[in-house]
């Protein structure tokens, strides 16, 4: 499912128009986005956890001249998936 067959689909179960469900998600992903950005955690409970994880620096290599390389410390976002999207 890409984006707009999700905003197809909650327009279809919320009866409103396909303009409005856009909206909805951009707004309920952007305010996901901006949590995360301030590294706060957003749980939205049973579908899943958005994290921030601190990733240390590490030693790498460069796969095309084999040489050794450092990868710099870094922030990236986790998803842990809630009990209801378990298949």
């Amino acid at each position: 499912m890409n984006k707009s067959e999700l905003i197809a689909t909650m327009a279809a179960k919320a009866e409103m128009p396909k303009a409005k469900a856009q909206i909805a998600l951009d707004a309920a992903l952007e305010a996901i986005l901006e949590a995360v950005k301030k590294g706060e955690n957003v749980q939205l409970i049973g579908f899943g956890t958005f994290n921030v994880v601190e990733k240390p620096e590490r030693k790498g290599m460069n796969p095309a001249t084999k040489q050794a390389i450092t990868i710099p410390a870094r922030k990236v976002v986790r998803f842990k998936a809630g009990a209801k999207m378990a298949l």
